[in-house]
């Protein structure tokens, strides 16, 4: 066993310390165990010099000031290194979520929705705030620390934005410029600023900040910052008046079928209509109102509650009264519309889409004349 010296241990200690162990209580662990792997693997008449630089290298990867580094990251986070497997799993399930959700979206198979949705959830709530979390220990400047923080918000209202436009809820324009705003103005100029003064990032920095720039310019082409003429609401609103024309000037309405199905249609146009512009039915003087219906998708509108029950209900009534006629060119026709498509294939259709629908087969109702007769079934 090899007797280490008083001098010998005064070395390491400083040693130690030049290479930037600052706690004493650090240092100290340090230098017994070191003492002790000399003590028990030098021999009597060995190296001292040459060994120590061998065993020094073993606690380390790049400089043993990361040894101090690593336990202040475990002082401040108990759960740090849970933390990191979260961030992993989370992160592996999130790529893997938005891949399978595309493909399903894409094929129009069920269950895009909610893949996406849950990649976009999970990547906002959870993925990017723990990675700012375990990352922002490892930068040391004030500035590297607001990039740090505007580059992780700027992916939360990123991928938030693409939820909201997915599922076409109000307010996704607002969320897109902000987002382009954040990184045109505080995320890229802190990235560029902060990455060109190291001479050897420096290539890397500009190159990346190109690339950033042209990606949110991109993006900033393809937000519609104002909304755009209502066309579809338009044609809608045609057909409204078109078919308040038409049962005007047709005779009275006494198939009993087809009573329970213009009832249906104007429940359930009702359910669409309240949530967008507060009233059942579109008034002559929308424009003037301001009353403008958005484009959406009916993803989960037609799930559960009153409109599933209304629309399973005005399919029954569809088929009653088209199984009553003998004549197949008075039925009511469904192919290609709300009506003749799976529950898990409606998300399919706009809103608007399905309003237009509900009035076709009310126009359709109200010029055919076998509505005018009584059904006796």
């Amino acid at each position: 066993m090899y007797c280490i010296s008083d001098e010998q241990i005064d070395f390491i200690l400083n040693d130690i310390r030049r290479n930037g162990v600052e706690k004493e209580d650090l240092q100290l662990n340090l230098l017994d165990h070191i003492c002790c792997i000399i003590e028990q693997n030098l021999e009597d008449n060995g190296n001292f010099e040459d060994f120590y630089s061998q065993v020094i290298k073993k606690f380390y990867h790049q400089n043993l000031h990361e040894i101090e580094e690593e336990a202040e990251l475990l002082l401040t986070f108990k759960n740090y290194y849970a933390m990191k497997k979260v961030l992993i799993t989370t992160g592996t399930f999130s790529a893997a979520a938005f891949v399978m959700g595309s493909i399903f979206k894409a094929m129009h198979w069920p269950g895009a929705g909610v893949l996406l949705c849950l990649a976009i959830l999970v990547t906002c709530f959870i993925f990017l705030p723990l990675f700012y979390i375990l990352k922002n220990k490892e930068v040391k400047t004030g500035r590297e620390k607001w990039m740090l923080a505007s580059g992780t918000l700027t992916g939360i209202l990123y991928a938030l934005s693409v939820l909201f436009a997915i599922q076409h809820w109000p307010g996704v324009t607002i969320l897109w410029l902000t987002t382009v705003v954040l990184s045109f103005f505080v995320f890229i100029p802190l990235y560029f600023f902060t990455g060109i003064k190291h001479t050897e990032a420096r290539f890397n920095t500009i190159v990346t900040t190109v690339l950033l720039v042209g990606a949110t310019g991109l993006l900033f082409t393809m937000i519609r910052v104002r909304d755009p003429l209502p066309i579809q609401m338009y044609a809608y609103v045609k057909s409204e008046h078109l078919l308040k024309h038409m049962q005007e000037h047709s005779a009275k309405n006494n198939n009993s079928l087809a009573i329970e199905i213009n009832k249906s249609c104007e429940a359930l146009k009702a359910s669409l209509l309240i949530p967008e512009i507060g009233v059942s039915s579109i008034p002559d003087d929308f424009e003037s109102r301001n009353m403008v219906i958005t484009e959406r998708s009916m993803t989960g509108v037609f799930g559960m509650g009153k409109n599933k029950e209304l629309l399973e209900q005005l399919k029954a009534n569809v088929h009653k009264y088209n199984a009553s006629l003998s004549n197949t060119e008075l039925h009511i026709p469904i192919d290609h519309s709300v009506l003749d498509m799976p529950q898990d294939k409606i998300e399919m259709f706009s809103n608007l889409a399905v309003l237009n629908n509900i009035v076709q087969i009310q126009m359709f109702l109200a010029n055919s004349k076998s509505a005018t007769v009584a059904c006796a079934k």
